[in-house]
């Protein structure tokens, strides 16, 4: 088995990811604005969103998404949004951490990052799709290193100004490739991007 690393972020359209979901999900350095992505329902999103955890079958976390996950989803197997509760409560959850010593309650859940590149390997032989949720700081990583075959964004109608990017100044510059584009009923996109070979060309436009 050849499987994906499939990264799924809530943007906006400054590119802001920290925190789409609440409040509390991640205030570091001050972030005014979490919950932001309930200023600006779309239910398409929510499609999206189903279709594509349809062949999940893992988890990969930065440790401040997994506690979050596991303080939420083990007590949400039922109603409405507990099909995700369930999914989540029985494929393996792997979390990204230096911390050999992190306290993993969640079952199915064991760390990775000693070494992440054999590790993500070991993922794909694995898994036909890991997808990473959140955990900003972690996608920051894949992103530079391009560990990932699949980043997928919903981007919203909304600009912040401040918070943490999918691509932050100083990014490793790369290419890619649109896989697949839509347009949400109250202006959200669903953008699928691949990595591409090649470094990024510059030219002048015309020539």
């Amino acid at each position: 088995m050849t499987g994906r690393i499939i990264i799924d972020l809530f943007a906006t359209l400054d590119g802001v990811a920290q925190a789409p979901g609440g409040p509390e999900e991640d205030a570091s350095d001050g972030f005014p604005f979490g919950g932001w992505q309930a200023g600006v329902p779309d239910t398409a999103v929510g499609k999206w969103v189903m279709e594509g955890m349809s062949t999940l079958d893992a988890l990969l976390l930065g440790r401040r998404t997994y506690d979050l996950f596991a303080s939420y989803w083990p007590r949400h197997t039922t109603g409405p949004e507990g099909w995700i509760g369930q999914l989540f409560d029985r494929v393996p959850k792997y979390v990204a951490s230096h911390d050999a010593d992190i306290d993993l309650e969640w079952q199915g859940s064991s760390r990775v990052g000693a070494d992440l590149r054999t590790e993500l390997a070991a993922l794909r032989e694995s898994h036909r799709d890991v997808h990473v949720i959140g955990s900003i700081d972690l996608v920051q990583t894949l992103l530079a290193e391009q560990f990932f075959d699949e980043l997928q964004l919903w981007v919203y109608p909304v600009v912040l100004g401040r918070g943490k990017k999918v691509f932050p100044d100083g990014s490793a510059a790369a290419n890619l490739t649109l896989l697949g584009a839509e347009v949400g009923e109250n202006g959200a996109v669903s953008l699928r991007y691949a990595p591409a070979p090649g470094s990024v060309r510059t030219g002048v436009m015309g020539e």
